[in-house]
């Protein structure tokens, strides 16, 4: 079933020592950047179009930046900015990730929650594999969570609570959660990568 999440926790912790600083300036970046194109399209629609755009980018940057901690490699902010070197596999994926789990949605909550748990490995494969296909990397992703997606879930389920208690602290905490949510999901696609598939748990 691989690393115990409490683990993954503890060694996504370890990583983040010394890189704090970094870790939440460049998610408060990041953070800035699209929370302003957001308010922006609620004035000038057809920034909504360009947010959309970007969205896939900037995701597939933040995998890069979070792998980088994970891997107690040399993490650079400009690295959020990385996903555009690869513009169209980035915004491909994050397209077909959003049709399916919508797809599945108007089917049922719970099969669109399993369809993300499934999809949730993505941008980290691509940030891997930037020759990868964003189907084929919607695949393998699914591939990669068969029997894990319990895990995951499980794990959200923590970094909810985390999440509650960050509002105690009238939204301060958020500046170190968010890092460390990022980074313990980098540990558990770092975890799950290179292990067996085994039978599906759900």
């Amino acid at each position: 079933m691989g690393t115990e999440n409490v683990e993954l926790m503890k060694i996504a912790k370890a990583s983040l020592k010394g890189n704090w600083g970094l870790a939440i300036g460049t998610f408060l970046l990041y953070m800035f950047i699209m929370g302003f194109l957001q308010g922006m399209a609620d004035y000038y629609p057809m920034i909504a179009l360009g947010t959309l755009l970007i969205t896939g980018p900037m995701t597939l940057g933040l995998a890069y930046f979070s792998l980088s901690i994970a891997r107690n490699q040399n993490a650079r902010l400009q690295q959020i900015f990385d996903g555009f070197n690869n513009f169209g596999t980035a915004l491909g994926a994050y397209l077909l990730m959003f049709i399916f789990i919508l797809l599945w949605m108007l089917l049922l909550i719970i099969p669109g929650i399993i369809a993300a748990l499934s999809y949730a490995m993505t941008f980290y494969i691509i940030a891997d594999d930037p020759n990868i296909g964003p189907l084929d990397a919607i695949d393998k992703s699914k591939q990669m969570m068969n029997g894990y997606k319990m895990k995951l879930f499980l794990m959200f389920l923590m970094f909810l609570g985390m999440a509650l208690l960050c509002i105690l602290t009238l939204g301060i905490g958020f500046l170190w959660f968010i890092p460390f949510a990022n980074v313990t999901l980098a540990k558990f696609y770092m975890d799950i990568k290179n292990r067996n598939v085994i039978p599906e748990v759900i």
